[in-house]
Parts: structure tokens; C-alpha cells; sequence
């Protein structure tokens, strides 16, 4: 009887711990599987915070993270890291989750030594390579060399087909954030609440903006974006801002002077992400620059701004649930209002609607990788 495939995750960030631990969680159910968690910790404090929440088990942490990072100096020390973890753990299979720099080291380092990758969310284009930056260009770079391609929608497979990856080596597979979100709902009375959170959203009485807004290309247009919350506070007093801030110095200089002491206005330290998945129940609707938001949102039925000019994730878009608002601050103040002010808008796009899946990616990845594997031969 062949041993069973020691499969390594590499994760970097708190989004790729939220969107694998749903896969890891179900290979951990199998015999089939070893499962190995290798942290470069690209994002260190966000990403040890959801993975002590969720009980990731971490077989090797590369703790690779110093201030003031540059891209350059992270892909370089990853580079050599990530090389040496994989040595050590000598996986039969590595698996990546999304665009970050750690996804496109770690599916360099593999190919290097010849392990096949699997890549989660794969497909997602934007149709420009420098938005969003550098992820754009990470994840097109994982496609050429990803042996198993999980795509989250069919539009990510034909996005995939489209770039001459094989037919037989791609899977419509539903996004695991989804799977994260249905579980994390499910389990939400399990996490006690922030009291600071729990507080501006059980005392405020009003309807609730929720904002995060982080991406390294809308750091020139933040404190635009700032003095848009500003002038929407002016213009609604029935609407409160709860805005967990990134740690990021970039991010925190260019808010915390504007809005730091705005009435109704929570700034607050980056959730854990229970909390996070509290926020956006509570909320009336949503303005930002993430990506995993454009499809959490959705499926919780809230209606979704995004301060960015393209999206990767068309499909909500479609769907009618999100619209890309771009950084500009009249923009941002009307469509705000807009969703504010008119009902029939707003009903419009609050419909709860899942173009990323039926939050049972997770099975359908741990099928393919259980066949694929055996057909690798056993070591």
C-alpha cells in the first residue's frame, strides 16, 4: 500500500490562509493525505492572526517578513526560503492560493524542483498587467507554471484556455473563500466579538459603511478617498463608518490624519476574520479595493463599491451586485449616495447572489488532487 501524498500548502498572506484552510481542513479528513503548511509570512501579524483562529496547522514558518520591504528584496529572500523549506518538507504536491509574491515563489520553486503545483483561484484576469499591481502579473506568471488549475468560475477557465493552458489540466471548481464564508458563518457564535467592534455596530444605531481600502495601486488617491468618507459623513447623518485599517504605514499615514478624529468613524486595528465576516453581515454595504470582498459580499446579499478602475472578478459585476467606482471622490460621494438615497438601487444590488460557487469547492479540489496524485504514481 503507497504511502499517503504529502501535500504542502505555501501561504504568504491572511487572504491565502482564509482561502486554503477550507482545502486543508478537508485533505486533514482523508487518509489519502499529509498535509504540510509551509508560512513565509509575507504578511506577518494578519497572517498569524487568522491562522491561530482557524487552527492551521503550521509545519514550517519562514517568518520572512521586515519593515519596509521592498518586492525585490521580499521575491529575493523568498526565493532562497521557500527553496529550502520545500527541501526539507519534500512534498509530492505544493499548492498555491491566488497572486501574492509568496503564490509566484512558491510556484517557481517547485517547478525548479519539480514538484507539481496545483493553484487555487486560478484564471482571474484583470486584461491589465499593472492593475492590480504586482498581483496581475503574479498570477499570469503562476498559469505557465501550475500543473493542476482550480478555477474558481468558467470564466476563469476560458481566460485560461485562452492562454493555452490545457483543457484537461483546468477544474471549475467554485472559489474556497466561499467554502471559508459558509463555514465562518456557521461557526460565528463559536468567536466571541471584538469589543471594540462589537460596540460600533451594537451602539451606533445607524446604517453601517464598511471600508477597507489597502491596494498598493490606490495609494496616491487615499487620502482623496479619505476626504470622500469625510464628505459622505456630511451628507448622511444617519450612517456610520466602521473601517478596519491595514497595518500598512502607507495605508495608515494617508487615513488615520483625515479620519482619525471624524464623528462616526471607526478606525479600527485590522479584524481577525470572524470578526471581519461580522462587519460585513452588520453592514448596509460595502466600499473597497479588495478582492476576496467582491466575492464575501455578494453571497451575503450586501451591495458592493469597488475603488478600483478594473476587476479581476467580473462576475459579481454581472451579477449586479458590485460596481467599479474607480478612486475619484465625486464618484465615490455619488454612488455612495446613490445606494443611500434610492431603495430601488439599492434592492437592486443587495440580492444575495454566489457567481464564485456553492461553498463546496474544497471536496471538489481534494477529488481532483486524490485522482491526479495516484496518476503521479506513488513515492
Amino acid at each position: 500500500m503507497s504511502r499517503p501524498k504529502r501535500v504542502c500548502f505555501v501561504i504568504g498572506t491572511r487572504p491565502e490562509a482564509i482561502k486554503t484552510w477550507p482545502v486543508i481542513d478537508h485533505l486533514l479528513s482523508r487518509e489519502d493525505f499529509e498535509v504540510q503548511v509551509l508560512l513565509t509570512g509575507q504578511h506577518r501579524e494578519m497572517l498569524h492572526q487568522v491562522v491561530e483562529l482557524l487552527g492551521i496547522p503550521v509545519t514550517l514558518d519562514l517568518d520572512v517578513m521586515t519593515a519596509n520591504q521592498t518586492l525585490e528584496s521580499l521575491t529575493s529572500v523568498l526565493s532562497e526560503r521557500v527553496a529550502a523549506g520545500l527541501a526539507e518538507l519534500s512534498p509530492d504536491c505544493v499548492i498555491v492560493q491566488g497572486d501574492t509574491t509568496t503564490v509566484l515563489v512558491g510556484a517557481l520553486a517547485s517547478f525548479y524542483a519539480n514538484i507539481p503545483v496545483g493553484h487555487l483561484e486560478a484564471g482571474l484576469r484583470s486584461g491589465h498587467i499593472r492593475h492590480p499591481f504586482p498581483e496581475e502579473m503574479n498570477r499570469r506568471l503562476v498559469s505557465v507554471l501550475a500543473d493542476f488549475h482550480f478555477a474558481p468560475t468558467e470564466t476563469a477557465r476560458r481566460a485560461l484556455l485562452a492562454e493555452n493552458v490545457p483543457d484537461d489540466r483546468v477544474w471549475v471548481t467554485g472559489n474556497s473563500g466561499i467554502d471559508a464564508l459558509r463555514l465562518m458563518s456557521e461557526r460565528l457564535d463559536q468567536h466571541p466579538a471584538d469589543p471594540d467592534l462589537a460596540e460600533a455596530i451594537d451602539g451606533c444605531g445607524k446604517r453601517i459603511i464598511a471600508v477597507t481600502v489597502h491596494r498598493r495601486e490606490n495609494h496616491p488617491f487615499m487620502a482623496d478617498v479619505a476626504r470622500a468618507l469625510v464628505r459622505i459623513l456630511e451628507l448622511h447623518e444617519d450612517v456610520e463608518i466602521i473601517f478596519p485599517v491595514h497595518m500598512s504605514p502607507a495605508v495608515r499615514g494617508s487615513f488615520s490624519p483625515i479620519l482619525g478624529q471624524c464623528d462616526r468613524c471607526r478606525l479600527l486595528d485590522p479584524l481577525n476574520y470572524a470578526d471581519f465576516v461580522r462587519l460585513m453581515k452588520a453592514s448596509y454595504l460595502v466600499l473597497t479595493d479588495s478582492g476576496g470582498v467582491q466575492e464575501e459580499a455578494p453571497w451575503l446579499g450586501k451591495p458592493v463599491l469597488v475603488t478600483r478602475r478594473v476587476t479581476e472578478r467580473p462576475e459579481a459585476v454581472e451579477a449586479g451586485a458590485v460596481r467599479i467606482i474607480g478612486e475619484n471622490p465625486e464618484r465615490i460621494i455619488e454612488s455612495v449616495s446613490e445606494l443611500l438615497a434610492d431603495q430601488g438601487v439599492y434592492r437592486e444590488m443587495a440580492r444575495a447572489v454566489s457567481p464564485y460557487g456553492d461553498g463546496f469547492a474544497s471536496r471538489r479540489v481534494a477529488d481532483i488532487l486524490q485522482q491526479q496524485l495516484g496518476d503521479h504514481g506513488s513515492g
